[in-house]
This record gives structure tokens, C-alpha cells and sequence, in this order.
């Protein structure tokens, strides 16, 4: 494997999509900022995202701790092939960056990496939501994102500045090795009942508040149940 390597940088507007009279709930009237375009050449990373990009929930999305979703071109032939999602494509999930040579067994909290002239930190996997299934009409999706471990990640911003695509990364630190991508999805969705685990990941100094926040729920046995965030509206 090579070093890792940004092959597509994404920005886009929120856009409104769908018909408010559809009698189908996967064909209603939604908005979201995860249609995105390629974007060439340079452009500005501030602490809260790439200048020009928008989130629709702001509540769930974007943010210092979410500044910039990342996904690795690679997981798209699994997608197609595997689960027969014809029409998705790179950029699909509206990750900001296309990476080539990482994914979310390599990757691990904490890890800073230098882009560009900016500083970027991960900060946590992505939790998947209904919206990607209501994009490509497929009503469990987001199931079957967290089944699979490809949800990608997020990095917050250390040091802001002009970033581009077709660039490698350069890992500068690694605190925390046991603590990659896939092992925290494993925590989170598949050893529940292990609850020294989440207390040992809820201690991880690099992960993301809303993470611990919601670690800290289990081992007090307030986590809440995951079906308004993976069907939301597509089923009411």
C-alpha cells in the first residue's frame, strides 16, 4: 500500500430534493448538503470545513469535531458489486475527502496527518444516517453501513489553511494505535455488552465529545435506540 493519498476533494451547497405530495416516503421532500461536487484546485479549511461546503442538520453534522467526512474510493466496489447499489458513485456518502491507500482498519483516533498547508486530526467514524439510504432509495442502508465497517471518518482541524486534491497525506503522530476506525465501530455496534471496552475508549483523549457522550449513556444504560438516526423520516 502506498501513502495515503487525497484523489478527490468534494464541496457543496444543501440542496432540496423530492416531491412534499409523494404518497411514498422515500420520494418526499428532503434536503441535504451531502450532493457534492468536485472541486479543483486550492481552497480554504477553516476549524468548522472546506469554505464553500454546507450541512443541512447542524445539530448532527459538521462542527469543529466534524469538519471534514472522509471516505475511501475503494469501498465503492463493494457497494456496487456486493450490495447491487447501481447508481452510487465516489463522492456517493458526501465525504469531503476521496482517499486512495487508507481505510478504517489503518486509521486510528488521533492520528494527524499534514494536508496542504493545513493540520488535520481524526476525531471519530462516521455514524451513518438515514439520509445516504433515502439518496439511493435503499431503506436500510445505514444498517448496513455500520454491518460492513466501511463508514468512513471524520478529522477536525488543527491548523487551518489551503488544501487541494491529488495530494498525499503525511502522518506526523500516532497516540493511539490501538484505537483505529474499525475497532471503534466494533465498540460501538458489535461488543455492546462490553462495557470496559467503552469505558476504555470513552477515556481516549482524541475522541470526539458526542463519542464519549454517547459511550458514557451505555455504561449508565441511557444509550438511546439507534432508529430515528438509521430510518428517521423514511419511515414514518
Amino acid at each position: 500500500m502506498g501513502n495515503p493519498y487525497v484523489k478527490e476533494l468534494f464541496v457543496g451547497k444543501v440542496k432540496q430534493i423530492g416531491d412534499p405530495n409523494a404518497a411514498n416516503q422515500m420520494d418526499r421532500a428532503w434536503e441535504s448538503g451531502m450532493f457534492k461536487e468536485e472541486t479543483k484546485g486550492k481552497v480554504w479549511l477553516s476549524r468548522t470545513g472546506l469554505i464553500g461546503d454546507e450541512v443541512a442538520d447542524k445539530k448532527n453534522h459538521g462542527g469543529p469535531e466534524k469538519a471534514i467526512f472522509t471516505y475511501s474510493i475503494h469501498h465503492y466496489d463493494y457497494w456496487k458489486l456486493a450490495e447491487n447499489i447501481d447508481t452510487i458513485h465516489v463522492g456517493g456518502f458526501g465525504e469531503n475527502l476521496a482517499v486512495e491507500n487508507m481505510d478504517e482498519n489503518d486509521v486510528c483516533i488521533g492520528d494527524t496527518y499534514q494536508f496542504g498547508d493545513a493540520i488535520i486530526q481524526v476525531s471519530q467514524p462516521r455514524r451513518p444516517c438515514w439520509k445516504p439510504a433515502r439518496r439511493f432509495q435503499t431503506m436500510d442502508l445505514a444498517l448496513r453501513i455500520q454491518h460492513s465497517g466501511k463508514t468512513g471518518w471524520y478529522f477536525r482541524i488543527l491548523k487551518e489553511g489551503f488544501v487541494q486534491g491529488e495530494v498525499e497525506l503525511t502522518l506526523l503522530e500516532r497516540p493511539y494505535p490501538k484505537w483505529t476506525i474499525a475497532t471503534c465501530n466494533e465498540v460501538m455496534y458489535d461488543k455492546k455488552d462490553d462495557l470496559e471496552l467503552a469505558k476504555e475508549l470513552a477515556s481516549c483523549e482524541f475522541l470526539a465529545e458526542n463519542w464519549k457522550a454517547t459511550l458514557t449513556k451505555r455504561l449508565t444504560g441511557k444509550e438511546s435506540t439507534p432508529e430515528k438516526r438509521v430510518f428517521g423520516p423514511n419511515m414514518d
